[in-house]
């Protein structure tokens, strides 16, 4: 491992907010009490493995549909071939032997009174505290002809599993010289540098398997993050392969309307564009149980940003990709930072132990090319943000154009240990947590 993984590996992330879980099972809860958490992503499996390490008499129970979990993070260097799938799909397993009871059933609806949670099969789910980590629902009616049997044909692959396959699917499938195009969301959305990323991967695939094809980025904003490294790589790697169509005073890139049979894309300022593959990103809200129970407002849940508690429902708190965190942005690092601090606030409440202050992190790798990755974040913390209390970024970074090609690789093997220590952590693949925690993200 190199002396930057060792240094990321042992930063730690929760001995900076949750120092007492660095004592596995030193913490005893009051009455058998009882954690229901809708969602087993990021924020919902680290709330579950991390009160369940620190405190094992909880009652902790994960309500997750799925058996195994396709990480929508760097599902980006599957679909451009440079991770086999096995490598982001994950098991439950782990969770299960530490005493956590998960149930694969589809959460249907929250009781607030009752503080039962509506499962699709068997009994309700009592709790005392309840985390929803639901993640993102994808608005298909914001594009005429798309829905989700149009996803098939023209797949999003903005959620892990079979429609990242799919994606990889019509790439492969495709003739050489076929158009790809990208339709990115309108702010906000999960993981803002991701369709640019995408567009590289796609690129360099295209490059090495169809040169005579071509990639356009079709989008609704008039800038993105880390747009300045992203066009240095669309320069660099890519000349000639990818084209990004910015909205700006004049033309308007959102796409408006699709047709999955004929593979046509259209724009706001009128153009059409016949594709090989398409790979439409809806604008996106909440996950539908999080607006199911009145959590959201606006297609997000508000949060109180010292403890990530619901500002719409008692005894709940929300994390992860459904939650309005101001600038901080919707990532797995995002939600594995506050899934950390509000099993800290949890515990607190349960077993009387000191309360960790709030401190969150976020950082965003992304892959340009071969042994060249980029990455942006900041510190977060509750404060004043234009006039509303809110949590501020403190100390942010970002990579620059320029940097050499040494530091690039650097941050590529950063980021792939990031992962798997992150995946290691959330899925309980350690017998037991030892404060070896997440790298930090920072050089």
């Amino acid at each position: 491992m190199h002396e930057i993984d060792r240094r990321q590996l042992t930063g730690g992330l929760a001995a900076l907010s949750l120092g007492v879980l660095l004592r596995p099972g030193s913490l005893r809860a009051a009455a058998r009490s009882r954690v229901a958490i809708i969602g087993g992503g990021p924020g919902g499996a680290t709330v579950a493995v991390t009160l369940k390490r620190a405190a094992p008499d909880i009652d902790v129970t994960l309500i997750e549909p799925q058996r195994q979990y396709t990480t929508c993070f760097y599902s980006n260097h599957f679909i451009g071939g440079f991770l086999p799938f096995s490598r982001i799909t994950h098991t439950y397993a782990g969770l299960v032997s530490l005493g956590i009871n998960v149930i694969y059933e589809r959460a249907t609806a929250i009781d607030a009174e009752k503080r039962e949670v509506r499962i699709e099969h068997g009994a309700n789910v009592p709790y005392d505290r309840l985390v929803v980590a639901p993640g993102i629902a994808l608005k298909y009616g914001s594009i005429e002809g798309y829905s989700e049997a149009a996803s098939y044909f023209m797949p999003h692959a903005w959620s892990g599993g079979r429609q990242s396959r799919l994606l990889r699917e019509r790439l492969d499938d495709m003739p050489n010289g076929g158009l790809v195009v990208i339709a990115a969301p309108r702010n906000p959305y999960r993981c803002p540098p991701g369709p640019y990323e995408r567009a590289c991967l796609i690129a360099n695939y295209l490059k090495r398997e169809k040169p005579k094809s071509k990639l356009i980025i079709l989008d609704p904003k008039m800038a993105f993050s880390k747009q300045a490294v992203f066009e240095e790589a669309f320069a660099k790697y890519y000349k000639g392969i990818v084209e990004l169509r910015l909205t700006n005073d004049i033309d308007d890139m959102s796409v408006v309307r699709v047709d999955p049979k004929t593979g046509e894309v259209v724009t706001k300022s009128g153009e059409t564009f016949k594709t090989a593959v398409a790979n439409i990103i809806p604008d996106q809200t909440a996950g539908k149980i999080a607006l199911d129970a009145g959590l959201a407002e606006g297609g997000w849940c508000p949060i109180l940003p010292e403890t990530f508690r619901s500002a719409k429902m008692e005894n709940v708190y929300v994390v992860g990709d459904a939650t309005v965190a101001a600038d901080m942005p919707k990532s797995a690092f995002s939600a594995n930072s506050q899934a950390r601090a509000v099993a800290g606030h949890i515990l607190a409440d349960l077993t009387g132990a000191e309360r960790p202050a709030a401190a969150y992190r976020n950082t965003c790798w992304s892959m340009l090319a071969p042994d060249d990755s980029v990455k942006i974040g900041a510190d977060y913390a509750p404060g004043d943000l234009k006039g509303k209390h809110a949590l501020v970024p403190k100390d942010p970074f970002i990579s620059k154009t320029g940097e050499s090609a040494a530091l690039r690789k650097e941050t590529y093997e950063e980021s792939l240990a990031w992962y798997q220590t992150l995946t290691d952590d959330i899925f309980a693949k350690r017998a037991s947590a030892t404060g070896r925690v997440a790298p930090s993200g920072r050089g």
